[in-house]
């Protein structure tokens, strides 16, 4: 199963590709983080973010996005913007028929540490270890999209091979 995890923000917006063929087994495919400048008018951040989605489906053909769910305890500007670039992320992946499933970032803590409070450097040391890399993925946000796409592989319901 191939997973794209998106971590969503309007300055930075962070992805991370997955190919899971068990929980256990989970092979890094691509990351990164898309970019836009506070300068530049809202509307066309938004279609940056759409577009960089866009064309990140087209060439890595995910079968399942996980994104992270809104944390309102950010400052309210904050939370308005994200929500703005998550909403175009959301209707990207929509118009693209592919299953998408939301994850708060209490659940991802979970999935990945067994701890719901862990910090973000336990986080991204076990995403280095999950996918046997040699080193941390940077940034910031990209490590967090592929701890959204980990945490979808190992709550996702794997069929049993009898």
């Amino acid at each position: 199963m191939r997973v794209l995890g998106i971590d969503p923000g309007l300055s930075l917006t962070g992805w991370g590709i997955v190919d899971a063929f068990s929980r256990d087994k989970i092979n890094p495919v691509q990351y990164g983080c898309i970019k836009t400048s506070p300068p530049v008018p809202l509307i066309e951040r938004l279609q940056y973010v759409h577009t960089e989605i866009q064309t990140i489906i087209n060439k890595y053909k995910p079968e399942a996005v996980a994104i992270e769910e809104i944390f309102f305890l950010k400052a309210a500007s904050s939370v308005a913007s994200v929500g703005q670039s998550r909403g175009a992320i959301v209707l990207t992946v929509s118009m693209n028929k592919l299953l998408l499933f939301e994850y708060n970032p209490r659940t991802v803590k979970m999935a990945l540490t067994g701890y719901g409070s862990a910090d973000k450097h336990q986080i991204q040391h076990m995403v280095k270890t999950f996918l046997k890399l040699k080193e941390i993925p940077k940034p910031d946000d990209a490590a967090d999209a592929l701890a959204i796409a980990i945490c979808h592989v190992n709550t996702v319901k794997w069929a049993s091979k009898r």
